[in-house]
């Protein structure tokens, strides 16, 4: 063998080295570059693929540390979650399905010892949930609150957005024009003097209910608190004007329907 061949001798057989020196399936001489390379894509593949779940368990790990909300005790009724990836509005008869299934498999009577106690307790987180998700007020409250704005019962707001004062106003304690429109319907309950006036009252009322409902739908869609925020005062309004209604109808005072 003269010197040529004997470099170049050395050179494919350091070559070939370094091909199948990470290659235990084709250490041998026959191993050439194309198989060589063959393995080491479907390492590659491989790799990429074991990456990916790690990376999926990751995030799958990072969700659940991320506090539960009352949508999420609810995937077959609430599937999207909340706004803005869900609506608003909620099939009642849909949620208190799951509800049901929910209760029947939380109940005490059906866990001993210490899964007695968890499951009281998550028996009555459902219970909560059920309640807040089934009232389209306190429904809103509870979506504001996941936003850091706190409502209570009064109205009166906690983290109000900048230019909103303490009951979701914007520079006055409430719109003036909303507030005569209820100090109107309240008057006009005070002076009705048959159920057919207030019957006709309720269905007015159910509408502005209604209409309140559906924008908020848009302004959580929206992302915008400040309206949100808004529409549920005046919600909680017209919740409040509906109470006076059926305590209208329950006291009686002696009051006939137009038709008796």
């Amino acid at each position: 063998m003269n010197a040529s061949s004997r470099v170049s001798y050395r050179f494919f057989s350091a070559f070939h080295g370094y091909l199948t020196a990470s290659c235990p399936r084709h250490h041998s001489t026959r191993c050439g570059p194309q198989n060589h390379w063959r393995y080491r894509r479907q390492q590659a593949y491989t790799y990429g693929k074991t990456r990916h779940a790690s990376t999926s368990n990751a995030a799958a790990y990072k969700e659940s540390l991320r506090p539960q909300s009352h949508y999420d005790l609810f995937p077959s009724s609430l599937p999207s979650g909340p706004p803005p990836n869900g609506s608003f509005h909620i099939d009642p008869s849909t949620l208190r399905k799951e509800f049901l299934q929910l209760q029947a498999r939380t109940h005490p009577d059906r866990h001993q010892g210490a899964d007695k106690a968890k499951a009281e307790a998550a028996s009555a987180r459902i219970n909560d949930a059920y309640k807040t998700l089934l009232n389209p007020l306190a429904r809103a409250r509870y979506l504001l609150s996941l936003r850091g704005v706190e409502m209570g019962e009064d109205e009166s707001v906690a983290g109000a957005p900048s230019g909103l004062d303490s009951r979701g106003g914007e520079g006055s304690a409430l719109d003036s024009g909303l507030l005569m429109e209820v100090m109107e319907v309240r008057e006009g309950i005070e002076a009705a003097e048959s159920r057919d006036e207030i019957e006709e009252m309720k269905a007015e009322n159910d509408r502005r209910k209604t209409a309140s409902e559906a924008r908020l739908d848009e302004l959580f869609r929206a992302g915008n608190i400040d309206g949100a925020m808004k529409e549920t005062v005046r919600l909680g309004y017209w919740v409040n004007v509906g109470t006076a209604l059926e305590n209208w109808e329950k006291a009686g005072d002696g009051r006939v329907s137009e038709h008796d």
